[in-house]
């Protein structure tokens, strides 16, 4: 566990360049200051004489050699990951099993570690279809050559750092001497290349996928594990594609792939790109699209529109998300997911789009049958941020005036400037060109001045007559500013109608688990009348689903359907942080929203985890908010400062 522990830390701090505290830090471990500060020195040790983490006045923050420790972390084996592992390798290597005193002694470990890291592969196996048979001291891996295969699949993406996919991992997973290992280099960068020249637009994020599969295949192959038999499928597309994969393994693995694998794996090329050829987007997607899938997702779309009052209901954006969904579909028959290295910072920076794509995900779930996992998740949610964002609205650009006194045409100029280089974010309505202008009645979001103001303000930014580069800039942080501002009022205004003293719990139980803390403050506003105790069922189901920990510090428990009596949030602080999902927290907000308040949810949701994404606004919130008044309070000062 320690060993876990220095290892989550040293990734704490990878992901962020900042300077973390160690009180910072001990809340998102679980453990105290001081343990974090031996965790530091036991790091640093792996890569003496160099520095994986550095200290400071302000805390610690990773150091020159913390790429290198993480390695170290991944490749050691005398962890328990690692010996997890080699136990796996080594099952999927010897179809006639593996004796446990030659395999313990080959790992210098006792019989009762070695039995206890056989009781930790079962765990690995649950839900794979394979079954681990034991004989006195010989042990063996039971089960097809697809689920082996899925298994092996499994482990590459454990070995993986921070969701990405390289040739280091896939060594490790296969073996140095693997011949799949090759890979990744110049037979992914021709398989591209040639299904590009097919007209097929590849989705990068799923082929480092399919060629961690073909890798796979290739070492198993290699061993006479070919695959027995696979679904049928004629399609011209499968075969050309199969036909490629065949070439490329030959010619840069020096394997012959038989046609059930290469038919296996055209499937899954298939199902992880986009082929709009000679045809439109739409066309394209309805020829191929199978009519109950394309029915369910519009169905779904229209519901999902309705709901969070977003502008989703666009046929060609319904036809692409639909194309996706019957894709997941094979992949979920296949059991063979996409990864998704994006997953973690869809959550945390655009958690409304990540609650639209989970809703819609879990509609699809009901109507389809498919389960669908956290990083497929995201995949929705990417084809649905990617919608809105082409349908931002116009009322969302921030009006300004332009103050500069005339000379011949050269307001005109400064206007054509401003609107070239700040169309998308600022729209011009007014030009002031008086040397002694009305200041006051200057109403416009921002005021983009070329001479000084009587008196300074957020809104109002001195720019030069003949815009620079470093006027785009200040306007844009003006504009950043005030839109954030206006964000954080409305965030201010609803809280304070929505937050209860009575549904206030400071020193939530920090080993309590989620259930049990969701089940403790949706009891409190159960009391209240504001929910019962169907939701609270309702927001643990939406839990199970994907994590509501949307940043380090903060979970938003809630339930899928706004069938509250009145919109409330019950707020609950823990002493130490909280186990929730994969993560820690500190401070949990369960929200049960109302039908009247619909238009309230994208407010709070969004701009509530903002605030609670700032590492030293949750530390002052935390520290500072010792009772529902000095809570109310700190959250106000936060959100105003």
């Amino acid at each position: 566990m320690t060993r876990a522990r220095q290892d989550r830390l040293l990734g704490l701090l990878v992901r962020d360049p900042e300077w973390v505290t160690a009180a910072t830090l001990a809340d998102a471990l679980g453990v105290t200051p001081r343990s974090v500060r031996s965790y530091v020195t036991a790091v640093n040790a792996r890569v003496a004489p160099g520095v994986a983490i550095e200290s400071g006045p302000h805390g610690y923050r990773a150091g020159a050699d913390a790429a290198g420790a993480l390695r170290v972390a991944a490749t050691d084996a005398g962890t328990p990951r690692d010996r997890l592992h080699t136990l796996v390798r080594s099952l999927l290597d010897e179809p006639e099993g593996i004796d446990t005193f030659e395999v313990a002694d080959r790992l210098h470990v006792s019989q009762a570690t070695l039995d206890a890291d056989l009781s930790r592969v079962r765990g690995l196996l649950g839900g794979t279809d394979l079954v681990l048979e034991r004989s006195a001291s010989r042990v063996r891996l039971l089960g097809s050559e697809l689920a082996q295969r899925r298994l092996l699949s499994r482990l590459a993406h454990d070995e993986m750092d921070a969701g990405s996919f390289d040739i280091v991992a896939l060594r490790r997973t296969l073996g140095e001497n693997s011949v799949g290992a090759a890979a990744f280099g110049p037979f992914k960068s021709e398989l591209v290349a040639e299904l590009g020249a097919l007209g097929y637009f590849v989705n990068e994020f799923g082929i480092a996928d399919v060629v961690m599969h073909i890798a796979i295949a290739a070492d198993r192959v290699s061993q006479d594990r070919g695959l027995e038999s696979a679904a049928p499928d004629a399609r011209p597309a499968r075969q050309e594609i199969a036909a490629i994969i065949g070439r490329l393994a030959e010619r840069h693995l020096g394997v012959q792939l038989g046609s059930v694998d290469l038919q296996h794996l055209a499937t899954l090329v298939l199902t992880r790109v986009v082929a709009p050829g000679t045809q439109t987007p739409a066309e394209h997607a309805r020829s191929h699209l199978d009519p109950e899938v394309e029915a369910a997702v519009r169905e779904v779309i229209t519901i999902a529109s309705a709901e969070f009052l977003v502008d989703l209901a666009h046929d060609e954006f319904i036809l692409r998300l639909a194309l996706h969904v019957q894709n997941l579909q094979h992949r979920a028959r296949d059991q063979a997911w996409s990864r998704n290295p994006l997953t973690r910072s869809l959550k945390s920076t655009y958690p409304m789009i990540f609650e639209v794509a989970v809703f819609i995900a879990s509609r699809l779930q009901v109507r389809l049958g498919i389960p669908l996992p956290d990083d497929e998740i995201a995949y929705i949610a990417m084809h649905v941020g990617g919608r809105l964002e082409r349908s931002r609205r116009a009322d969302q650009l921030l009006t300004a005036t332009i103050v500069l006194p005339g000379y011949y045409d050269l307001h005109e100029l400064l206007r054509s400037s401003v609107d070239r280089s700040l169309g998308q974010a600022v729209e011009v309505v007014g030009v002031e060109t008086r040397v002694d202008p009305d200041w006051d009645s200057i109403d416009t979001d921002l005021v983009l001045t070329t001479i000084d103001p009587p008196v300074h303000s957020e809104r109002i930014v001195r720019i030069q007559p003949f815009l620079t580069d470093a006027d785009v800039e200040k306007v844009t942080a003006a504009a950043a500013r005030v839109r954030r501002g206006r964000r954080l009022a409305r965030l201010r205004a609803e809280l304070e109608r929505y937050l209860d003293p009575s549904a206030f719990v400071r020193g939530l139980d920090g080993t309590a688990g989620e259930e049990r803390v969701i089940r403790h403050l949706g009891g409190l506003l159960v009391a209240q009348g504001v929910i019962d105790d169907g939701y609270v069922e309702r927001t643990i189901e939406r839990e199970r689903m994907s994590s509501t920990a949307f940043t380090d510090a903060l979970a938003v428990p809630h339930a899928l359907g706004m069938t509250a009596t009145r919109t409330s949030i019950a707020m609950g602080i823990g002493e130490q942080s909280i186990p929730w999902g994969e993560g820690r927290v500190q401070v949990v907000a369960l929200v049960a929203f109302s039908e009247s308040d619909r238009a309230a949810f994208q407010t709070v949701f969004e701009q509530f985890v903002e605030v609670f994404s700032e590492r030293e606004s949750v530390q002052r919130i935390v520290r500072r908010g010792v009772d529902f008044p000095s809570f109310l309070d700190e959250l106000v000062a936060v959100i105003d400062d």
